[in-house]
C-alpha cells in the first residue's frame, strides 16, 4: 500500500511539472494605434474616396469639402487688394517727382553755395535754394507718411487671403499615415462640421501584443527580447515570432478579462510585445506569450 502511495505521487507531481511546462508565459489581447481621422473645416463632402479595408497611403488626398465660398472670398480680397495697390502707386509716382525735383535742387544748392563762397551769390539767394530743398524733402516724407497706412492695408488683405488658402487646403481631407481603413463615419454629400469624425485608420503591419505578467517572471524580460507569440488555429496553434518592446515600470491589478476573480488581486505588470502581421492578426484577439 506504501509503494502504490508513492507511485500515485510521483505520477502527480510529474502531471504537475507537466501542466506548468504547458502553461504560457504572458496572456493578452493585440492592438494597433488607431487615428480617427476628423474634419478641419464646415460644409458638404464633396467627394470621400475610401472604404473600409482599403489600404491608403501617407500624404494622400482622399477627400474634399466644398470651397465654394472660400473661393468667392478669396476673389473679392483680391479685387480689393488691387484697388489699394492702385492707391498706393499714386502715392509713390508722387515720390518719383519730388525725388526729381530733389537732385535737381540740391545740384541748384551745391552751385549757389559755390558762388556765395565767390561772393558772386547773396545770402538770400542761398536761404531760398537751402528752404527749397528742405521744403521738397518733407513733401517726400510727406508721401511716405501717405503710403504708410496704404501698405498696412495691403499687408491685413494678404494675411485674410492666407488665412482663406489654410481654410482651402485644411477643407483637403489628406490620409496621415500608411494604413488600413477600420471604420468609415460619412459619406459623400453628407454636411460636416469641424472637429467630425470621417473616417478611422491604423497601421496593422504591425501588431502590439498587450499581455500581462506577474512579479516573478520580470526577471526573465527585457527590452528587445525574442519571444514566441501563439494564437488559436483549426488544427494547433500558430506561432509567430515577437520582440519585446515595452515593460511597464509600475504594477497594476489584472484585467478582468484576463484572470479567474481570485488572481485578480494580485498585481501584474503589463508588456508590450511587436509582432510582424501576416494578414491573419486583428485588433483585440486573444494571444499567448512564450519565452523562448
Amino acid at each position: 500500500m506504501k509503494k502504490i502511495s508513492i507511485v500515485i505521487l510521483a505520477t502527480l507531481a510529474l502531471i504537475s511539472c507537466s501542466d506548468n511546462s504547458s502553461n504560457a508565459d504572458g496572456y493578452g489581447n493585440f492592438e494597433a494605434t488607431e487615428i480617427t481621422v476628423s474634419s478641419e473645416a464646415n460644409g458638404k463632402i464633396e467627394f470621400l474616396q475610401l472604404e473600409e479595408g482599403d489600404v491608403l497611403g501617407p500624404k494622400i488626398q482622399v477627400g474634399l469639402i466644398d470651397t465654394l465660398q472660400l473661393y468667392f472670398s478669396k476673389e473679392l480680397l483680391l479685387a480689393n487688394k488691387s484697388t489699394i495697390a492702385s492707391k498706393s502707386a499714386n502715392v509713390l509716382s508722387q515720390k518719383s517727382i519730388l525725388e526729381a525735383q530733389l537732385k535737381t535742387a540740391k545740384a541748384e544748392r551745391s552751385r549757389i553755395h559755390a558762388m556765395y563762397a565767390e561772393n558772386a551769390a547773396t545770402k538770400r539767394q542761398v536761404d531760398e535754394i537751402d528752404g527749397r530743398v528742405s521744403v521738397i524733402e518733407k513733401q517726400i516724407q510727406s508721401v511716405y507718411t501717405q503710403n504708410a497706412p496704404i501698405l498696412s492695408e495691403l499687408k491685413s488683405i494678404d494675411v485674410q487671403i492666407e488665412r482663406i488658402n489654410d481654410q482651402i487646403q485644411k477643407s483637403k481631407i489628406t490620409n496621415p499615415i500608411h494604413g488600413t481603413v477600420l471604420t468609415k463615419y460619412a459619406e459623400p454629400g453628407e454636411i460636416t462640421a469641424f472637429g467630425k469624425p470621417l473616417y478611422k485608420i491604423a497601421d496593422v503591419s504591425e501588431m502590439t501584443l498587450r499581455v500581462f505578467v506577474s512579479e516573478t517572471q520580470l526577471p526573465q524580460l527585457k527590452i528587445g527580447q525574442q519571444v514566441a507569440v501563439k494564437i488559436d488555429s483549426s488544427e494547433e496553434m500558430k506561432t509567430y515570432d515577437g520582440s519585446i518592446s515595452w515593460i511597464a515600470s509600475q504594477a497594476e491589478f489584472t484585467p478582468k478579462i484576463i484572470q479567474t476573480k481570485e488572481e485578480r488581486i494580485n498585481l501584474v505588470y503589463a508588456v508590450k510585445v511587436k509582432v510582424k502581421n501576416d494578414g491573419s492578426l486583428k485588433i483585440g484577439m486573444p494571444a499567448e506569450m512564450w519565452l523562448k
